[in-house]
């Protein structure tokens, strides 16, 4: 069997060395024969970097490389254009100097190539330069490729002063692609946000923006097609390593890394890294949010006063999940090209999105994250997610509420300001993960109960107030009837009124029945 490709970015590295290659050279090959400079957004770790390789060693010419694979039967020509790639993956970017260093490092590399002794001052000059003298010395147009163009730019987010400088100083680099526009014969820029009010690439008037677009959706990820056509035997093994069926091990892949839609019509996408991790190491785990902790996020959500239970369901206007203008009144756009959301529905009367969490790794991890972020002693033995559980599956109601008291008195508040804000995000971050053990509901015909938990041998319904007494919390179960579609079902049942306190920010007092 090939390898498996574990974070591996070099096309001719996964041909080379005999690593599975999910071919999607047929797309390659309809955007290299298209004039235009595309823009593509995707999460982190999504083959982005692959996809740039690809191109590279395509407009190389590296004929031989893709022998056996799609574009082989369509391309015949098998050119060889100038290459000029920048990749910003490697650097934290902390100043202005960082990034010009990084850029004129890339720029000397490729003039030594074309015999260049450049005495330009700017980056800008010194890239006009190169490109003049790549095309009069090969007498071909030139391709650009710029891997992760907004890493300087995510890197400082929380200095906006120290980014409004790195920006100028993109934008009159990126400003060379509309200068020299005659002699450039492609340009593909990935990142994962696209800053639509930075407009770095304002002036490029033939950008092609592919990240929302049906037809290049799969360009990145795999597909249930492509991981039953190159990776079937893989699943095989990792089922009988985990002693199931091969079924049953598809479907537990695709409830932990599938679930990407990048068009409403789409097909569904799996986090590639989160799969070939799977697969190779036979576990079902959050490997890819392991990678890359999202605490900025997590403290733009609390400066935007967010609620956590819409991460279930997230509308928004078409054009807000294409482009950043101002993400710090709303990061949802952000969680979306970052990965944490992904479109599950679109409404084509009102023209908006419906988002939510993709799969199980991201819908246990973040909730985790947020938890662990705003309450440090999460992370131990005490205050684990598995010991709540533990007590819900017990009948120990007790066990969970002083577990819950506990966990509030430890938070520092990091999440929201407000304290109804900060209960209702405590509570969804303890029952979304709570879900993962037992059945979570909270709608009834009748109004909204906070909260229906259900194991094999309980059922409790919870209902919360603030700066009330506890009685009027189940008063409320009482009189709503909340219990009443359960009072046949067998098992034991809990009625639970909760207050909490917004002066203390505590659970004043529970009462059950």
């Amino acid at each position: 069997m090939k390898k498996i490709p574990i974070g591996i970015q070099a096309f001719s590295k996964l041909i080379e060395r005999d690593f599975v290659y999910l071919d999607k050279t047929d797309v390659i090959y309809r955007i290299a024969n298209t004039e235009a400079c595309y823009f593509l957004s995707r999460p982190r770790r999504f083959g982005k970097s692959l996809t740039l390789s690809t191109l590279h060693e395509y407009f190389d010419g590296q004929k031989e490389l893709f022998k056996g694979l799609k574009i082989e039967k369509l391309e015949t020509k098998w050119e060889k254009y100038p290459v000029l790639h920048f990749d910003f993956n490697s650097e934290n970017f902390d100043s202005v100097e960082a990034v010009k260093s990084l850029i004129s490092f890339f720029l000397a590399d490729m003039e030594k190539v074309y015999g260049i002794d450049s005495n330009a001052e700017s980056n800008s000059q010194r890239f006009m330069n190169l490109i003049n003298n790549a095309v009069n010395k090969t007498g071909k147009q030139v391709v650009i490729l710029v891997d992760e163009y907004d890493k300087p730019l995510l890197s400082n987010m929380s200095n906006p002063d120290l980014q409004d400088k790195i920006r100028a100083e993109l934008k009159a680099f990126y400003g060379v692609l509309k200068t020299c526009d005659k002699q450039i014969k492609m340009a593909f820029i990935t990142g994962v946000t696209k800053f639509s009010k930075v407009s770095l690439f304002s002036d490029v008037n033939n950008l092609k923006d592919i990240s929302n677009k049906l037809e290049y959706s799969t360009i990145c990820g795999a597909t249930e097609r492509e991981i039953h056509e190159y990776l079937d035997c893989y699943v095989d093994a990792m089922a009988e390593y985990n002693e199931i069926s091969k079924d049953d091990c598809y479907k537990e892949l695709k409830k932990w890394y599938e679930g990407y839609h990048f068009h409403p019509n789409a097909e569904d996408t799996y986090n590639p890294f989160g799969l070939m991790r799977a697969l190779d190491e036979k576990e079902f785990k959050d490997y890819w949010f392991e990678t890359g902790t999202p605490t900025f996020l997590v403290k733009e959500m609390k400066r935007y006063n967010m609620k956590l239970s819409n991460l279930d369901r997230v509308e928004c206007a078409e054009n807000e999940i294409s482009e950043i203008d101002n993400f710090a009144n709303n990061p949802v756009p952000l969680l979306y090209q970052s990965g944490y959301l992904t479109i599950k529905g679109y409404d084509k009367f009102f023209k908006t999105y419906i988002l939510g969490m993709p799969n199980q790794e991201i819908g246990e991890a973040l909730p985790k994250f947020i938890l662990n972020f705003s309450f440090p002693k999460t992370g131990t033995e005490d205050f684990s997610i598995a010991n709540f559980a533990r007590d819900v599956f017990g009948g120990k109601i007790d066990g969970f509420m002083k577990r819950f008291c506990a966990l509030l008195a430890d938070g520092n508040y990091e999440i929201v300001g407000d304290a109804e804000k900060y209960f209702q995000n405590v509570f969804y971050l303890i029952f979304k993960l709570l879900g993962f053990y037992a059945e979570v509901e909270r709608n009834t015909s009748d109004g909204r109960m906070d909260a229906v938990v259900k194991t094999p041998q309980y059922i409790y319904v919870f209902e919360f107030t603030l700066d009330k007494p506890a009685q009027e919390a189940l008063d409320q179960i009482n009189s709503k009837e909340y219990a009443l579609p359960f009072s046949v079902d067998g098992r034991t049942l809990y009625k639970v009124g909760v207050s909490f306190s917004s002066e203390t920010r505590k659970v004043k007092e529970w009462v059950k029945e």
